[in-house]
Order: structure tokens, then C-alpha cells, then sequence
């Protein structure tokens, strides 16, 4: 019996280099027009704003220069950086202990957890402050022992509360509240399989949590926590109201004694409130990034490594188009 060779497969044939764009060899694909018509007017737009902020004598950055760096400013932000560390590792620990209250099979730990963050979300930040503040009209001594019976230990609240504790607590307090859903969104985003894995490999339920549910639910919790930790940098400018001369206080206390320079003393603190979110938006992003080595096949490149490639292709198109 013959058996007649089938012959091989027809193979498409292969584009020569620099044609169709976008193959191996090639001139990169050209941007629309319409990009280069857009970027002017941003570019446009961005310079006049530019322009009229700089130029402008109204906002008097001769004395915007004086103030910036004055030990007054400085030590008030100093008192800004110090209520947001405390308020921060406060809010984050209370989070993670409501986050798991609320998550916890038991009911009186799950309703009181409840019941915690639906109302101190619902309170504004600045009436707990004030409620905090003076707290000593209502209880003048705080005690710890048994409920309607003997004290054990008692403590003069006016001592014990200064104005800034009052602040690490009412902002901590209101910090936990959002925290917790942060935290408890995270948790709920691993998937269910990981849990019963590391069940069935027989592992303690506290190391479950800590060693393989945590550690992939911060991959959630970093970039909306994060954005809590801004919100809570600039919302320390509300302990001015409990006397507690922070950055804001600082700047407002300033504009009081001198009010020609009310301009320049806002664009301080407002240049000061922009350097810190700064900072923590890029402590926020190198966070994500490693965090996100296990769940992509690729980690993202940084904004200097995006930044070498755009100049890499626009020196490649240049020779292009400028060859002979």
C-alpha cells in the first residue's frame, strides 16, 4: 500500500521590516493628531494658570518665603506630623480588631462592633473633639471597677486628657470607624479557598488570619487606607478647635497677628499639607507594588523607568524620521 507524502503547510508570508507598523523592526505607531491638538491646549491652559500664579502680587510670595520656614510654622508641623503617626497606628489597631468583631461568629462582639462604627461614621469629627474636650464637665474622674459598685482605680480626667491626647483619641476613635471597613472589605476580597486550604492543612485560625488571609487582603487594604491616612493628615487641621496649635492653628494664629500676610500664610500651610500627602502617595505606591508581585505576571514599572522608556521611543522616532 502507497502512502503519498502530504505536503508541508503554506506558511503566511512575513511582512518585511518597517512594514505595517508595530512589527519587529518597525516604526512605532504614530499618535493620532487629535492627541497632539490636546496636549497643546493642557500645556496651554496649564502655562497661563502657572503664569497668573506667579506673577500675580496678591499672593505675595516674598512673604510666603519669610513665613515658610519660620520655627513657628515648623513646630506646628511637628504637632501635625505627631497626631497623625498616633492617630493613625490607633485607628489602623482598632480597625483591625472592629474589622474582626464584625466579622466574628459571635453576636454580642458582632452588634457591639456594629454598632461602633455605624455611629461614630455618623458623628462629624469635630463634634467628638469638642465632646472630648470637655469631658471633664461631665466626668470630672474616671474610674475602673465594678459597674454600680466599688472603684478600684480612679484617675483626675483633667490631668490625663491634655489637648493632645484629646486629639489622638477623637481622631483615632473616628479613624477606627472607617478603618474597619477598610479592613473588613479586604478580608471578604480573599478568595474563599484560602481559608478552607489552610483549614484543611490544620492550621490555628490566628495564624490563619495573620500569615495567609492578611497578608493577601493588604493588597485591597493598602490603596483605600491609604487614602484614609490623607484624609486624616489634612483633618488634623480641625484640632485647632480644641487648642492644640498644629500646622492650621499655627497659620491661623499668625493671620490673626498679622493680617496683611493672610494670603501667603494659607499658600504655606497649603504647600506643606501638599509636600506630606505627597510623601505618603509615594510611600502608597512602592506599598502597591509590592504587594502586587504575587498576583501579576509583571510588576509595574515606576514613574522614572515609564519616564526612560517615553524619552528611549521618542529619540528612536526622531531618528527615524530624520534619517535619510
Amino acid at each position: 500500500m502507497s502512502h503519498t507524502p502530504r505536503p508541508p503547510p503554506r506558511r503566511a508570508p512575513r511582512a518585511p521590516p518597517g512594514v505595517g507598523g508595530g512589527g519587529r523592526g518597525g516604526p512605532p505607531p504614530r499618535p493620532p493628531p487629535g492627541r497632539w491638538v490636546t496636549a497643546a491646549v493642557v500645556l496651554v491652559l496649564v502655562s497661563q494658570a502657572a503664569h497668573g500664579l506667579i506673577t500675580n502680587p496678591f499672593y505675595q510670595w516674598d512673604r510666603f518665603a519669610y513665613w515658610f520656614l519660620r520655627p513657628v510654622v515648623l513646630d506646628g508641623l511637628l504637632i501635625t506630623l505627631q497626631v497623625t503617626a498616633y492617630s493613625a497606628v490607633l485607628g489602623l489597631a482598632g480597625g483591625v480588631l472592629l474589622a474582626l468583631g464584625r466579622l466574628s461568629g459571635n453576636p454580642v462582639v458582632r452588634s457591639v462592633s456594629w454598632t461602633y462604627v455605624w455611629l461614630l461614621r455618623s458623628v462629624p469629627l469635630i463634634v467628638v473633639l469638642l465632646f472630648l474636650y470637655n469631658l471633664s464637665a461631665l466626668y470630672p474622674t474616671l474610674s475602673l471597677g465594678v459597674p454600680f459598685g466599688p472603684a478600684f482605680v480612679t484617675f483626675d480626667e483633667s490631668r490625663i486628657a491634655t489637648d493632645i491626647v484629646v486629639a489622638v483619641i477623637g481622631l483615632g476613635m473616628c479613624e477606627a470607624a472607617y478603618a474597619a471597613e477598610v479592613v473588613r472589605a479586604g478580608v471578604l476580597s480573599v478568595d474563599q479557598g484560602q481559608h478552607e486550604a489552610a483549614a484543611a492543612l490544620g492550621i490555628p485560625r490566628w495564624r490563619q488570619f495573620t500569615r495567609i488571609v492578611f497578608p493577601q487582603a493588604l493588597r485591597s487594604i493598602v490603596p483605600s487606607y491609604v487614602n484614609q491616612l490623607i484624609g486624616l493628615l489634612k483633618a488634623t487641621s480641625l484640632v485647632f478647635y480644641v487648642s492644640l496649635l498644629d500646622l492650621f492653628g499655627s497659620v491661623q494664629s499668625l493671620a490673626a497677628t498679622y493680617p496683611g500676610d493672610v494670603v501667603p500664610l494659607l499658600l504655606v500651610a497649603t504647600v506643606w499639607y501638599v509636600i506630606l500627602t505627597s510623601l505618603v502617595s509615594a510611600v502608597q505606591y512602592h506599598v502597591e507594588r509590592y504587594y502586587a508581585r504575587g498576583a501579576l505576571r509583571a510588576v509595574p514599572a515606576t514613574p522614572l523607568q515609564r519616564a526612560r522608556a517615553g524619552l528611549r521611543e521618542l529619540r528612536l522616532r526622531f531618528r527615524q524620521e530624520t534619517a535619510p
